[in-house]
Order: C-alpha cells, then sequence, then structure tokens
C-alpha cells in the first residue's frame, strides 16, 4: 500500500503568498502527494487573552498574544483559490486545514480531497458538525486526545453520537475517516512519540490510520510506513532559519525529498508478504550454495564415505541435501579432489 505523503507547508510562508508558492515548488520537487497549508480568520480562532504555547515564545523569541503572533503569519482567505489553482498547475494536489467555520465554508467551496482536522479542534462539536455537513473525506490528527475522544468525534463526524441532533445526517462513515497518531509538541520528544498507538487507533477505532510527526529528523515518518500507515504528514518550511512558531521543528526541502524516497522505498521494501526466491538473488544461489565436491583422488567404485566427500561451493553439482543418497553409493568415475560428485 502507498501512503499518501502530506508536505504540511502550514504557516511557515509567514504571510506572504510568494513564499507560498515556493513551498508548493518544493512540495512537488520533494515528491509529496500533497501539499497543506492552515487556513483561518484569526480573529474567529483565537481570543485576545490567548497566550502563546511555550514553544512559540521559544522559536519566535517574541513576547506578544498568540493573536497578535497569528495576524502576523496568516494568508488572507482570499488568496487560498490562488493557491489551489497554483497546485493544479504545477500537479500536486491542494489541502488547507480550517481553523473556524468561515474557513471550513471556503475550503468545501474550493474543493478538497479530504478536510484535515487539526488536534486542536477534536473537542470543538460545532466545528465537527460543520465538517461533517460537507460530505468530504477527513483526516484527522489525534493529539492531546485519548482514543475516547477520538472516539466521540467519529461519531460526530459520521451522526452516530447520542447528541446528533434530529435530521442531521451526515453522509461520512468510518471508512472515510483516516486517523493520525500525532503529538502536538514541537519538536516532539522521542520518548513521547509512542508510534505503536497509531495500531491501537486502528485496531480500537476501526478507522484508517496514520500518522502527523513532529519530531526532529526523518526515520520516525519512514518507521511508520513500515508500520503501516495510510497517510504521513510532516512540517516543512524553506529554512529554519526563517522567523516563526514552526520553522524549528520543520523540515528542509532537501530533509522532505530524503524523507519521501525513504517511505517509497520501505513500501517497496515491504513487498507481497510471499516468501520466494527473486530474480535479483537467484544469480547468486550457484555461488553462495554448496555441492558434494570429493575430498580426495576417488577410484571408480570405491563406496562414497564421510572421509571422501564434503560440501563446499559452488552450488551448481549435487547439493547437500541429497548426503545421505550419497553416502554408501558406489563412484560412478574416477574423481579428483575438489571436482563435482555425480550420482
Amino acid at each position: 500500500m502507498k501512503s499518501i505523503i502530506i508536505a504540511e507547508a502550514g504557516v511557515n510562508h509567514n504571510g506572504d503568498f510568494a513564499t507560498a508558492k515556493k513551498m508548493i515548488d518544493a512540495a512537488k520537487a520533494a515528491g509529496a502527494d500533497y501539499v497543506k497549508f492552515q487556513t483561518a480568520v484569526p480573529e474567529l480562532v483565537i481570543s485576545e487573552f490567548a497566550p502563546q504555547a511555550e514553544y512559540q515564545k521559544e522559536n519566535t523569541g517574541v513576547e506578544e498574544s498568540q493573536l497578535e503572533m497569528c495576524r502576523k503569519i496568516h494568508l488572507p482567505l482570499s488568496a487560498y483559490e490562488s493557491l489551489r489553482d497554483y497546485c493544479s498547475e504545477k500537479g500536486i494536489g491542494f489541502m488547507s486545514t480550517p481553523f473556524d467555520l468561515t474557513s471550513i465554508d471556503l475550503l468545501a467551496d474550493l474543493g478538497q480531497d479530504y478536510f484535515k482536522i487539526p488536534s486542536g479542534e477534536i473537542t470543538n462539536l460545532p466545528y465537527l458538525r460543520r465538517i461533517a455537513a460537507k460530505g468530504i473525506p477527513v483526516i484527522m490528527s489525534s493529539g492531546m486526545s485519548t482514543i475516547e475522544e477520538i472516539e466521540t468525534a467519529i461519531e460526530i463526524l459520521t451522526g452516530t453520537h447520542p447528541s446528533t441532533p434530529a435530521g442531521f445526517r451526515p453522509t461520512l462513515s468510518r471508512e472515510d475517516i483516516t486517523v493520525l497518531h500525532c503529538n502536538t509538541q514541537y519538536p516532539t520528544p522521542y520518548a513521547d512519540i509512542n508510534l505503536r498507538a497509531m495500531l491501537t487507533i486502528a485496531e480500537r477505532l476501526g478507522v484508517k490510520t496514520g500518522f502527523s510527526d513532529h519530531s526532529l529528523g526523518i526515520e520516525i515518518p519512514i518507521a511508520a510506513a513500515a508500520l503501516g500507515a495510510c497517510v504521513i504528514e510532516k512540517h516543512f518550511t524553506l529554512s529554519r532559519d526563517m522567523h516563526g512558531p514552526d520553522h524549528k521543528a520543520s523540515l528542509e526541502p532537501d530533509e522532505l525529498k530524503a524523507m519521501v524516497e525513504g517511505i517509497r522505498h520501505v513500501e517497496t521494501a515491504l513487498g507481497d508478504g510471499v516468501k520466494h526466491v527473486t530474480d535479483s538473488e537467484r544469480p547468486n544461489m550457484e555461488i553462495a550454495r554448496k555441492s558434494i565436491v570429493a575430498t580426495r583422488h576417488i577410484k571408480k567404485g570405491e563406496l562414497l564415505a564421510e572421509d571422501n566427500i564434503y560440501a563446499k561451493r559452488p552450488g551448481n553439482g549435487v547439493s547437500p541435501m541429497r548426503w545421505d543418497d550419497a553416502i554408501g553409493s558406489p563412484a560412478i568415475r574416477d574423481f579428483a579432489p575438489d571436482e563435482l560428485i555425480e550420482l
């Protein structure tokens, strides 16, 4: 199975449209399936009293409210249609995560293959109902959440939760939902990644699963691919030296490309699970396997025995698996030392 790889541009364009287009180019060059942004009306997402997260303070080096920070780094809603069109022109899928109801409506009208729900909205009932009403397949991150909270969100999206209003019948089913295991610390300590939780989500909740990675490096998303992640999401930036909250925990373009290549290599290497001799290794069988050979001069008619035959390379003669057939049988002709025995 081939994972969907999402190159998460997020707000690493720092509110600059030209930079956003460059990020689309970089994601395409890296081989990602989608490039994903974050769409928001900051005033609808964040109150003026909301503080920055500690990692945001550390990465920006600026003491300001979360709202002030987000006003600086978000693109206006009018930019996303052009970004979608540019993705289409470049041949890469467009996605953006909505953070408010207005952004949900905008992105639904623009058309996306998937709606991406961020971890922070998994307990936002009106947000989840608005997403559910659109009928578009969902990829949902699950950072900061319990298995019970994920299940509740899935029930809201599918209209099976007890709180579902009368007459509200979403068209989404569990088959339309992919849950990404995630940890929202930037960067995530390796000890807190708990990659096996991705498997627990699949087993317990009966949905497709994937991984949204905020750790440093590329090895953890590659490991997620080996565990069967259907979707892999990773933040990237044009440069970690850029100013902003998410750059420090993001991949640069060459690293993103290496991650994509690593994931594709792992997917190819997983194979079909059938153990067989491959075409690539078949020529080595004669070199690496062994045959029964003479250990000294053997006269025709002499009985083959433990003291005059042995198993040595190459493997183009009688297999040592026929050792018992050879022992005690008469030599059919003279054999020189190291010569392949014939039976």
